[in-house]
């Protein structure tokens, strides 16, 4: 990986984690284009980044983090479910990493689920998130350990299944995205530590280029989400996934087979 490849992933990813596009998807086709997607580094930086995106999150709702003891026990109990199946499916996690095609399917359903996610939950206008409505949005939430399914677009239809606005629905999912990618990141450096993987200067140089650059993006791509999905809803999401979605399996079938991968 160079220093051109690292800053746009590190876009990629600051601009996508907290839409419900699917970060993770984007980045597994980007780096498959730019033919790193199979090296060890890469795949410890797409997860790794994640850190400069969750710092955003803590900046821009700062004093939500300070309110009370009750947050932090919803985001745990929203929280638990991700743990126990991210370490009983850890290798068909990793196999499905590496799989273009079911980043593509995952793409066009979850699309075609936009679609239709705010007549569904028309009239949903609570702000309130319970014990039990944080642990719904937590089993939604493992829906995303199918690469191309979105952690936030789950999480958020998750929220608006248990009638909590769009707002509201949105805001628990980026809270909920700071333990979640917190988890997701210690785990893999210490899956890598374990291997006897050791990072080289200009390794840890990328990391935190990466970093940098995906914590301001996401500041940006953050406070825009909230202002257009309050007045939009999700159907532009929705059409680019479809569309994402259907030349991704174009161009493999028709144009060139994603081997790579």
């Amino acid at each position: 990986m160079n220093y051109i490849q690292a800053i746009v992933l590190a876009i990629i990813e600051g601009l996508t984690e907290f839409l419900p596009v699917s970060s993770t998807g984007h980045m597994i086709i980007a780096s498959s284009f730019f033919g790193i997607a199979q090296e060890d580094f890469t795949k410890l930086f797409t997860i790794v980044i994640q850190l400069g995106a969750i710092l955003s999150v803590v900046v821009l709702y700062f004093k939500r983090f300070f309110q009370s003891i009750d947050f932090y026990l919803k985001l745990l109990v929203a929280f638990v479910p991700a743990v126990v199946l991210g370490l009983l499916l850890s290798d068909l996690i990793d196999g499905l990493l590496e799989n273009p095609i079911t980043v593509a399917i995952s793409l066009v359903i979850g699309g075609l689920i936009l679609l239709k996610v705010d007549a569904w939950f028309k009239g949903s206008e609570a702000t309130e998130v319970t014990y039990l409505t944080a642990f719904k949005i937590g089993l939604f939430q493992c829906l995303a350990m199918i690469p191309g399914v979105s952690r936030s677009g789950a999480s958020i239809v998750g929220g608006m299944s248990q009638k909590l606005s769009r707002t509201s629905a949105a805001e628990f999912s980026f809270f909920l995205a700071v333990p979640t990618m917190l988890g997701a990141t210690v785990k893999k450096c210490y899956d890598y530590y374990k291997a006897g993987f050791v990072l080289s200067d200009e390794q840890v140089n990328l990391l935190i280029i990466g970093n940098v650059v995906g914590f301001v993006v996401a500041l940006l791509a953050i406070k825009t989400f909230i202002g257009f999905l309050s007045k939009n809803g999700f159907k532009v999401f929705g059409y680019y996934r479809i569309i994402a979605g259907i030349a991704l399996l174009l161009i493999h079938f028709f144009i060139h087979p994603l081997t790579i991968l």
